[in-house]
């Protein structure tokens, strides 16, 4: 029976793989078995800055002397604070008819607000009211409706 030989077995666990792989649990880990660890920081990691350019960012850097957005007229940030009342919508009810936060309407309704298109067409159409153009304050014409519209016959 000396005929057997033994040789010690040396069990080893896999390293892991993909994101549990970089925790600092399996890093120190590996640091004190002495495997070699590379670690590299990404530029601008952990952050959640989306920066980019848009038209006024451009206008600001070409001014060269007043520093200002421009902002909402008070005729129109009247008009729709009275456009609102009318409708018996509180400046919740319209944000949140228009999908923005309350805060944009507040800022809207006191002047402070940048003037976006988009954000002034939607509260054209939820209070009635026209915000651009010649003709503010008139109310706002109901797009044409599809009956009125001629329709193509298909032949068989």
């Amino acid at each position: 029976m000396s005929d057997n030989q033994w040789e010690p077995v040396i069990i080893r666990k896999k390293l892991p793989k993909g994101v549990s792989a970089k925790s600092d649990k399996v890093v120190n880990a590996a640091r004190r078995q002495g495997l070699e660890v590379e670690t590299v920081t990404k530029y601008g990691a952990a952050t959640n800055k989306h920066t980019g350019t848009t038209l006024n960012t451009a206008k600001l850097d070409q001014e060269s002397e007043e520093l200002k957005h421009a902002s909402l007229s008070m005729d129109v940030a009247k008009l729709i604070q009275k456009g609102r009342q009318d409708k018996g919508f509180t400046q919740k009810d319209l944000a949140t008819k228009i999908n923005e936060k309350p805060q944009i309407i507040t800022d809207y309704e006191a002047g402070r607000g940048i003037p976006n298109q988009q954000i002034l067409g939607k509260i054209e159409r939820a209070i009635g009211i026209k915000l651009r153009g010649k003709d503010k304050g008139q109310p706002l014409e109901p797009p044409a409706s599809k009956a009125a519209a001629p329709t193509k016959t298909s032949k068989k």
